[in-house]
């Protein structure tokens, strides 16, 4: 399965969160075999929970999944560039590889306003790909709080 096809399965996530109320933005997280092994989508608010982050939460469903909370060689696929919170879950868990669609210039931390996964003295590495549908994961987020100021 490619990149696309897999930023699109967190894009759906996204559109559950939005209507729910929540920021849009969801998540996949992908086994090193290519098996969806947890799905995410924000849900603070619905859940009173500062760190239920898209991330998170599927780290939560993967982890429990894999019953290991260490997913070595995993992609994690997400709408919108990670947090420093959900940055640090990601180097704990050992994912392989963040794969992310929108930039967040303001609180991202894979490029955004700081690049976390650049800092070679960490004890993990992971690797990151941004913009894969980056215009449709942007428009989603766009829509989202233009609606919101209406």
């Amino acid at each position: 399965m490619t990149d696309e096809y897999w930023m699109q399965v967190a894009l759906e996530q996204a559109a559950i969160a939005a209507a729910e109320g929540e920021v849009p933005v969801g998540a996949a997280l992908i086994s090193a075999q290519g098996k969806l092994l947890g799905l995410g989508r924000n849900q603070p608010i619905r859940l009173h929970d500062p760190s239920a982050h898209a991330e998170i939460q599927a780290l939560r469903a993967a982890a429990k999944a894999a019953a290991n909370y260490r997913l070595p060689g995993s992609r994690l696929y997400v709408t919108l560039e990670p947090c420093l919170m959900c940055a640090g879950a990601m180097f704990h868990a050992r994912i392989a590889s963040i794969i992310y669609g929108a930039s967040d210039p303001k609180t991202g931390v894979a490029g955004g306003c700081r690049d976390v996964f650049a800092w070679r003295d960490l004890n993990h590495q992971t690797e990151v790909k941004g913009g894969v549908l980056a215009d449709d994961c942007g428009k989603l987020l766009k829509d989202f709080f233009a609606a919101r100021r209406r």
